[in-house]
């Protein structure tokens, strides 16, 4: 049985450990796509350019973990259609980003400056969920800066507008994790695979009218 395909969109130097538990099911093979040849991902290329890098319907499923908002407001709408175009029929996206609603409500509480938690890469503040982290902008990664936002309506709305037929959006600690599924996506599925990762996404279901 041949092994199903996850695109790693936006892998940066490591692969995607939050779904290390799906991966190593050895049902699943990782491909590790990002726009710095320096990580050495398998291929070389900006997720704005999927349906020119790939085959229509190439992939099992997406995992895009913190890049949507290094994009241009007006590429994120067109970049979620080439997602569409790279699944399979039944296949599903999973995206993460920050939630510029809870980064707003931690400013206006603790300021600007305030650490809201510790990442591998260091302390993370309002300002580095906002405009990107600012040590590796500052290490000349540019590529890193933000150019957009999300709140879990706008995540949700322009998931939906790309043509997915069935989309959940969740917010904790500080991230928007948004799941959207393909036409032929067996719902239930998906769903008890990701929550075996951590990814809880019961009873947030909602489908193109």
């Amino acid at each position: 049985m041949a092994k199903k395909r996850m695109l790693n969109a936006g892998s940066g130097s490591t692969t995607a450990k939050r779904i290390q538990p799906l991966l190593t099911s050895q049902e699943w093979n990782e491909i590790r796509l990002d726009v710095d040849g320096n990580v050495n991902p398998d291929v070389v290329g900006s997720i704005t350019d999927l349906s020119q890098l790939f085959p229509p319907a190439a992939f099992d499923a997406i995992w895009c973990s913190h890049v949507m908002e290094h994009l241009y407001a007006h590429e994120v709408h067109r970049t979620f259609v080439q997602f569409r175009e790279v699944l399979k029929p039944d296949g599903f996206a999973l995206i993460m980003s920050p939630d510029l609603e809870a980064v707003a409500e931690h400013m206006l509480a603790h300021g600007l400056a305030a650490v809201a938690y510790v990442s591998p890469a260091g302390p993370i503040r309002p300002l580095d969920m906002i405009y990107g982290h600012s040590g590796a902008i500052e290490q000349g990664r540019h590529h890193m800066a933000h150019k957009t936002g999300f709140t879990t309506e706008r995540m949700g709305n322009l998931l939906l507008s790309a043509g997915f037929r069935t989309i959940s959006v969740r917010s904790e600690n500080f991230e928007i994790c948004a799941l959207a599924l393909m036409p032929e996506a067996e719902d239930r599925q998906i769903r008890s695979h990701l929550e075996a990762c951590g990814f809880d996404f019961r009873e947030t279901a909602a489908a193109v009218p």
